[in-house]
C-alpha cells in the first residue's frame, strides 16, 4: 500500500512512518495541514491516516476540501477526541474509521488493511475475475481452484493492476504506487515481473499498450 500520514506529533508521526515501512508500505508524511491537503490532492493513496488538530489547516477541513475533489481515497482519523459527538462530525464529514489516541499499532494496521481491502473488492473478502480468485484476507491466490505461489511484491502490483482495473497503467504510476520513491526502478524490472505473473496466472491476465503501460480487464 501507498500511504499518506498527516500528523503533527513528530513522534508519533516518526513511529507511524517506521512501522508501516517496516510492514513493507509505502508512506508519505506530513506534519501540517497545508502540506497534508496538497500531497493528497495531487498524489494517490490507498488509505490517509489523519489526525484531527493540525498546523493551519485541520484534519475536517482536509475531508471536506478532497471529498469535494471527488477523491475517494479512505481516511482514518486518528486523534485524541474521543466524545462520541467527535466521532459522529467526523464520520458524518467523510471520514471512514475513526480510532483515539492513545492506540495499538497492530489495530491501526489492521483498520488500514480493512479499509484497504473494502476499497479494491467493494466490500468483498475475495476477488473473482476470469479464472483468478484472490482472498485478501489470507492473501492467497487461485487459479482454477488451485493455490498459486506469487512473490510480496508481484502480489502488490497485481493488486495495484487491479485497483485500476480497465485502466491503463504507465511504468511511472507503478513506480510511484509499488515501489518506494527512494528506490530506483527501471521498466525492465517492471516487465519482467509482469512477465512472471502472466506465466503463474496466464498470459491474457494482462495486457499490455506499447509504450503506454498495462493494464488489467475486469
Amino acid at each position: 500500500m501507498k500511504l499518506l500520514i498527516i500528523e503533527d506529533e513528530e513522534n508519533i508521526l516518526s513511529f507511524l512512518q517506521r512501522g508501516f515501512s517496516e510492514e513493507g508500505h509505502i508512506v508519505d508524511c506530513a506534519i501540517d495541514g497545508e502540506d497534508g491537503e496538497y500531497k493528497a490532492t495531487v498524489n494517490k493513496y490507498d488509505v490517509i491516516i489523519l489526525d484531527w488538530m493540525l498546523p493551519f489547516k485541520n484534519g475536517m477541513e482536509i475531508i471536506g476540501s478532497i471529498r469535494k475533489l471527488n477523491i475517494k481515497t479512505p481516511v482514518i482519523l486518528l486523534t485524541a477526541r474521543d466524545e462520541t459527538s467527535d466521532k459522529i462530525i467526523g464520520l458524518r464529514k467523510g471520514a471512514d474509521d475513526y480510532l483515539t489516541k492513545p492506540f495499538c499499532f497492530e489495530e491501526l494496521l489492521a483498520r488500514v488493511d480493512g479499509l484497504h481491502r473494502r476499497n479494491i473488492s467493494g466490500g468483498n473478502d475475495e476477488i473473482k475475475f476470469k479464472n483468478i480468485c484472490i482472498n485478501l484476507n489470507s492473501k492467497i491466490i487461485k487459479k482454477d481452484g488451485v493455490a498459486v505461489e506469487i512473490s510480496a511484491k508481484e502480489y502488490d502490483l497485481l493488486l495495484f493492476l487491479i485497483k485500476n482495473k480497465n485502466y491503463v497503467v504507465s511504468n511511472t504510476m507503478i513506480c510511484e504506487g509499488v515501489w518506494n520513491d527512494e528506490e530506483f526502478i527501471n521498466s525492465n524490472v517492471i516487465q519482467v515481473m509482469v512477465y512472471r505473473l502472466r506465466k503463474k496466472l496466464g498470459k491474457n491476465i494482462i495486457k499490455s499498450s506499447r509504450g503506454l503501460g498495462y493494464k488489467i480487464e475486469i
